[in-house]
């Protein structure tokens, strides 16, 4: 069996650990190092991995397997020390796990005794030796104590570190505090002895009982040995850093493995200790690691001094003490849950189908005050059930087939409704288009008359006028006032070349709405050029954006957006689909309504694109190539009357169900 085998064993009976050491809620486990389902909401948010191997804690945040809770629940830290625990959890072998060095320290010469020597024969033998020492008791410091931390007593200490430097210390009494297994204070018993020797520590200078940080009790901050052991005695929890130039080390500590426990900061009753606890209080909080502040040496200097004189009253200093630091674990503990609480209502509540309820109805009840638009085309609007909504709408065709026009007849239909329009014309000038509308006008008030209606050119060139006869002019002069009257004060037309982009779009009909007070429908002529977002990307990587930018603004203004988009030169002959876009991947994904213009017949053998572009009228198929709310495949039909701008629908084409188009079967 490899060395990894009865962890990975270990690792799966992480629930039957869990059983033991705390209780489960339904799915969720009240949490064993921060007592997350003990508060007032009794809500757990301890849980285990899908894998089973795993611990998590939504509410203290702790992550990891059994090996790291059974080291944070039981305040080890060394690797070798936790496995052997665990194992001895479930009563298994995994090899030889030994609690101490079995080689004594008195067999060797005592200069070989160094920082990486394991000490732990030497303390046990020392604590052996505690009775024969009345320091202990002198401090107030009970067996209980003494035996926990395997305190102990040298009559003839001499320094390891003073031999090894090749000098001849002289022998002192002295007690050993381990402070690891590697390093200890030695402390002289003498009242008399040289303050300069009195307390010497041997090996690294380490934090006394720092597991104590990853307990479940608020730990009181000191700064010697002794003090820590005296609120220990009285039923406490506390670290001491050793002196006061530790605190780094703590911090460092604390910054790698964040702490469990509340720690509560209760340094010496002087000066120094009073500008370090200041210190060490804001360098802690700067990790964003909660501090609390506590006097429980009252007027004394110290904690144990307080013990040595009133051990009752010192008690009960530390109790109170220990008690708010437990309410405010309680308190705090109780706040993040209210706060995981809320921010899970907010999850549910933003992204649950059954909170939507409210919004969907909502919507519905706006949607009665913002309806249909109609196009003004009575089969296009049947088959968009009745007209433009929110939403995306692409309008393709090859070059000259007429698009400009017939989506600017759509524009001033709309806007002859009393709906404002704005139209982002990217090629051609504001002139060019209201001259077209005014063409077309001419063309519907003669009747159709190919002899007496006006061009776009023969009412943009002003020489014409001299040759036009009275007739002719007022003919003129009539359309212009009617386009004016009926559709110029609700259609907004903004010319640009290279300086128009889907950003410039947005803020125009965002001021447009906060202007007015309404909402416009928004047309682009057209998509492919439109201003790049970037200018290092490729020509599909900015139409995907423009396209994706204009569906945001469609959904969040709730407007419909028309963009007009050109085809691929080889489309020109064949029937129009989805591949005939341009950088068709965001065009045919994200629009609502994909519409495709094309000559009647296009994509038959027969079919001579020369030919239909030469027939006046032209006959114009609209085929319906995507439809989120209605069908697809209809084709509508179309009579367009290229030098008057204008689209006259003649029927509906539904190939499927074989109906007649003007009365005839097709």
């Amino acid at each position: 069996m490899t060395a990894e085998q009865p962890k990975q064993a270990i690792r799966g009976r992480l629930e039957e650990y869990l059983a033991i050491i705390t209780v489960k809620k339904g799915q969720q486990y009240v949490c064993p190092l921060c007592g997350s389902g003990t508060g007032k909401n009794k809500t757990p948010a301890g849980s285990v991995t899908a894998d089973k191997q795993h611990y998590h804690c939504f509410s203290c945040g702790f992550h990891g397997d059994i090996f790291n809770l059974v080291g944070r629940v039981e305040g080890i830290i060394d690797n070798a020390d936790i496995f052997r625990r665990t194992y001895e959890i479930f009563n298994l072998q995994a090899g030889e796990y030994k609690k101490m060095n079995t080689v004594r320290a008195d067999a060797r010469p005592q200069h070989e005794i160094s920082s990486a020597i394991d000490y732990t024969a030497y303390y046990n033998e020392c604590n052996a030796r505690a009775g024969e020492t009345d320091y202990f008791s002198f401090r107030s410091l009970s067996k209980i104590t003494i035996d926990r931390f395997n305190l102990g007593f040298d009559p003839n200490w001499r320094s390891p570190k003073a031999l090894r430097d090749g000098k001849n210390p002289p022998a002192s009494s002295r007690i050993i505090i381990p402070t690891s297994k590697n390093s200890f204070v030695a402390r002289a018993t003498d009242p008399n002895a040289d303050l300069k020797y009195k307390v010497i520590k041997e090996g690294t200078s380490e934090l006394l009982n720092r597991e104590a940080l990853w307990g479940i009790e608020p730990v009181f901050i000191v700064e010697g040995e002794i003090d820590a052991l005296s609120i220990i005695e009285v039923g406490g929890e506390a670290l001491a850093l050793g002196s006061i130039g530790n605190k780094n080390k703590l911090v460092e500590l604390c910054g790698a493995t964040p702490p469990i426990a509340q720690l509560v900061l209760c340094l010496d009753n002087d000066d120094r200790g009073r500008k370090t606890q200041a210190e060490l209080k804001k360098m802690l909080e700067g990790l964003n690691i909660s501090v609390l502040e506590a006097n429980i040496s009252g007027t004394h200097k110290d904690p144990n001094e307080f013990l040595m004189n009133d051990r009752n009253s010192f008690l009960q200093a530390v109790q109170n003490a220990k008690s708010h630091a437990f309410r405010y674990m309680q308190e705090t503990a109780e706040a993040k849950q209210a706060e995981m609480d809320a921010e899970r209502e907010k999850y549910i509540n933003l992204n649950s189908i059954g909170a939507f309820k409210e919004v969907f109805q909502d919507n519905i009840k706006k949607s009665a005050d913002t309806p249909e638009i109609p196009t003004g085309f009575v089969e296009l609007d049947k088959v968009l059930d009745d007209g433009l909504y929110e939403g995306l709408y692409i309008i393709g065709a090859i070059s000259s087939l007429g698009k400009t026009s017939f989506v600017l007849q759509i524009a001033d239909q709309i806007a002859q409704q009393g709906h404002d329009v704005l139209f982002f014309s990217l090629e051609m000038s504001k002139s060019e288009l209201v001259a077209k509308s005014i063409s077309r006008i001419t063309f519907l008030e003669c009747g159709n008359d190919t002899n007496s209606a006006k061009t776009t050119l023969g009412i943009m060139t002003g020489k014409r006028y001299l040759k036009y006869s009275r007739a002719e002019q007022d003919l003129i002069n009539d359309s212009i006032d009617d386009y004016f009257s009926d559709i110029g004060n609700h259609i907004y037309i903004s010319e640009g070349i290279g300086d128009i982009g889907v950003y410039e779009v947005k803020e125009a009909v965002e001021r447009h709405i906060k202007m007015t007070g309404r909402k416009p429908v928004v047309m682009i002529d057209y998509l492919q050029i439109l201003t790049p977002v970037d200018m290092r990307a490729s020509d599909k990587q900015n139409t995907d954006k423009a396209v994706f930018e204009l569906k945001r603004l469609s959904r969040s203004l709730k407007i419909p957006v028309v963009g007009i988009s050109s085809f691929n030169r080889d489309n020109y002959s064949s029937e129009v689909n989805m591949a005939s876009y341009k950088e068709s991947g965001a065009i045919e994904y994200s629009s609502d309504v994909l519409l495709g213009l094309q000559l009647a017949g296009a994509g038959k053998k027969e079919f001579d694109v020369n030919v239909e572009k030469k027939k006046d009228p032209r006959q114009i198929e609209l085929k319906i190539l995507k439809n989120r709310n209605g069908a697809t495949g209809d084709s509508i039909t179309y009579d367009y009357y290229p030098m008057f701008n204008y689209f006259k629908e003649t029927g509906m084409k539904t190939i499927r169900d074989n109906t007649k188009v003007n009365g005839k079967r097709i």
